[in-house]
């Protein structure tokens, strides 16, 4: 036997009744920490500070992929020129 039961209540009501803490103040201060912290970091670096800390990292990746994938190309078209040439001297065995 089955037994389905649908409970509509809201998130606080249901935190409530299973006798779960309100967190909702706390959470809210500490977004409220985090902004702060965030905002007082940024206002302290320059534009210029900013672009320096941030942008070698994401050129260096950038690059890193780009060789990664020239890499992955390199060995498959290597794979294609392999087999092309076993092809190549197999059928020119047949002929024989």
């Amino acid at each position: 036997m089955k037994v389905t039961v649908n409970v509509d209540c809201t998130p606080e009501e249901a935190r409530t009744f299973l006798g779960l803490p309100d967190v909702q103040p706390m959470q809210q201060a500490v977004m409220e920490e985090l902004e702060r912290q965030m905002l007082a970091n940024v206002k302290a670096m320059t534009p210029e500070s900013m672009m320096q800390t941030w942008l070698p990292a994401g050129i260096q990746g950038a690059e890193n992929i780009q060789k990664m994938f020239f890499n992955q190309v390199q060995k498959m078209m290597a794979g294609v020129v392999d087999t092309t040439n076993v092809m190549l001297s197999q059928s020119s065995k047949k002929a024989s």
